[in-house]
């Protein structure tokens, strides 16, 4: 076969396959919202966060799942299907029931993510299953926390500016109006990307990071308590940023 026509096929086909990568690319995120519980505005919060990712021109289709009602000790139905985790690129846990302990249906949750279903974690995440005796969510986390400091402004300290998540936050960025959670353990396999201070104290908290649970990455944020958060769109541009990373797009 002539070198010209080897040549010619060979630039149809890096044409069709870079034209199948782009589509594979441009796909729409598939993300699975569990958002409940006490303590928050999950309607104000659920509509801020795809206004957002719409914005941001990342296409989303949204599976939102706000079941459980708003107390500390539920379990969701929704987790109940064996195969609950299927179709979806990534898990956004914002949800707040820190006096559920059953280990069986905690596992229910962890075991998928466990096996590669990426997740981001914010706020009353890092207090869910609190009172549980088994550490599996607290490894998926990356973190463990069980209480936090009063609500304030909180000046943010990126401490990996080089990490595509921090891309678009400024350094010293100020949360206006959200709690300090105190995380007592990061753990191992976690990265903190920004940290802030007490006020009470002095001592310095992670309040962004990153974590790789068994084959799934997750990122995190312990603030998103205020409606006020959930209008920052610095705040805002840092979830969308975090969830594309988690889903490895």
């Amino acid at each position: 076969m002539p070198r010209t026509l080897l040549t010619s096929l060979t630039l149809v086909c890096l044409f069709f396959l870079a034209a199948s990568t782009k589509a594979a690319d441009s796909k729409p995120l598939s993300i699975l919202l569990i958002t409940s519980g006490c303590c928050h505005d999950y309607d104000f919060q659920t509509k801020s966060l795809q206004l957002a990712f719409e914005k941001a021109g990342v296409a989303a289709n949204w599976t939102v799942v706000n079941e459980g009602g708003n107390g500390t000790d539920a379990q969701i139905d929704f987790y109940g299907e064996s195969d609950w985790a299927k179709n979806f690129d990534v898990c956004i846990h914002n949800e707040c029931f820190a006096k559920t302990t059953d280990a069986d249906y905690i596992r229910t949750i962890t075991g998928p993510h466990f096996e590669g279903l990426p997740a981001v974690v914010i706020h009353c995440a890092m207090h869910t299953y609190r009172d549980a005796t088994i550490d599996d969510w607290r490894q998926l986390l990356g973190v463990t926390s069980k209480r936090h400091d009063h609500k304030s402004s909180y000046k943010v300290d990126v401490k990996t500016k080089d990490h595509p998540i921090m891309k678009s936050f400024p350094d010293g960025h100020v949360i206006q109006f959200d709690e300090l959670y105190i995380i007592e353990k990061l753990w191992p396999s976690a990265t903190a990307l920004a940290t802030s201070k007490s006020e009470k104290d002095g001592s310095e908290h992670p309040v962004i990071w990153t974590n790789q649970y068994g084959k799934a990455r997750v990122f995190g944020t312990t603030y998103g308590h205020s409606n006020e958060t959930f209008e920052d769109k610095v705040f805002l541009n840092l979830i969308v940023n975090g969830t594309v990373w988690a889903a490895g797009k």
